[in-house]
């Protein structure tokens, strides 16, 4: 993707470079792959939501397709998740021994 310039800016010329060798344009720059979305930064809605994205992160980082920034990341937004979740777990659990009177009884369907 170098052009070549001559004596005329406008006029390609093969063996002249328009740019010091070793700068690279942001045309030129790699990108990462646009189907990987930015990870979330805002706590979900619910219980279900974060354990759907967090599942969604944990198959995109075991593709081992993802750059290393975006593979950060979504470990940073995973960990995230997974304190949300538990945070979650653990509102319910606490709500469970108020109804069973302070007590957390093994739970037995009916």
């Amino acid at each position: 993707m170098t052009a070549l310039l001559g004596p005329d800016p406008g006029v390609l010329c093969p063996g002249r470079l328009t740019r010091m060798p070793g700068l690279i344009s942001s045309l030129e720059m790699p990108r990462s792959p646009a189907s990987a979305p930015k990870p979330e930064t805002t706590a979900p809605a619910t219980y279900e939501l974060a354990l759907a994205e967090l599942d969604r992160l944990v198959v995109q980082m075991e593709g081992g397709q993802l750059p290393l920034d975006e593979l950060l990341d979504g470990y940073r937004r995973g960990t995230d998740l997974l304190a949300f979740c538990r945070g979650r777990l653990q509102a319910v659990e606490e709500q469970v021994k108020v109804l069973e009177d302070g007590q957390l009884k093994a739970w037995t369907p009916t």
